[in-house]
């Protein structure tokens, strides 16, 4: 039996004031997927100190009042490529800020989409959190 055990990812809902979300095309260990904002947690953070931190490494935009709208357990990463992650998604509709593309490394760039638009293929920790976001309810994938 392994002794490795699930990775905590934070994924970020930024809606704007035309109700389009932010998406990137990532690159590097997530490409070539389609994703909302986000990372890793870091040890001793809360949810809404990782999404605030991450959104600001990634896109430059400050966030406030973050709200956690769903949880999913990433089996399709796992299947895919054996890493195995849990997500926690966070809603933003008060934010400042234009979406910079502040790590070219790890995204091509940042687009303002209809939700219910997102292009293939989707990261799937992003896709169940969308979908979570349009049913308006709180989920958790299992």
């Amino acid at each position: 039996m392994s002794s490795e055990t699930p990775k905590v990812g934070i994924g970020i809902i930024v809606v704007n004031d035309k109700g389009e979300i932010l998406i990137g095309k990532r690159k590097n260990s997530h490409a070539p997927y389609y994703s909302i904002p986000g990372g890793h947690m870091e040890i001793g953070e809360t949810f809404t100190q990782c999404a605030a931190r991450e959104m600001e490494e990634e896109t430059g935009i400050i966030i406030r009042t973050p709200e956690v709208i769903a949880i999913t357990n990433n089996l399709a990463t796992f299947h895919e490529s054996g890493k195995h992650y849990i997500s926690v998604a966070l809603l933003v509709t008060d934010f400042t800020g234009n979406a910079e593309l502040k790590e070219p490394d790890k995204c091509e760039g940042w687009l303002w989409i209809n939700p219910k638009e997102v292009p293939n293929p989707q990261f799937d920790a992003s896709e169940q959190s969308i979908q979570c976001y349009l049913n308006n309810t709180f989920c958790v994938n299992d």
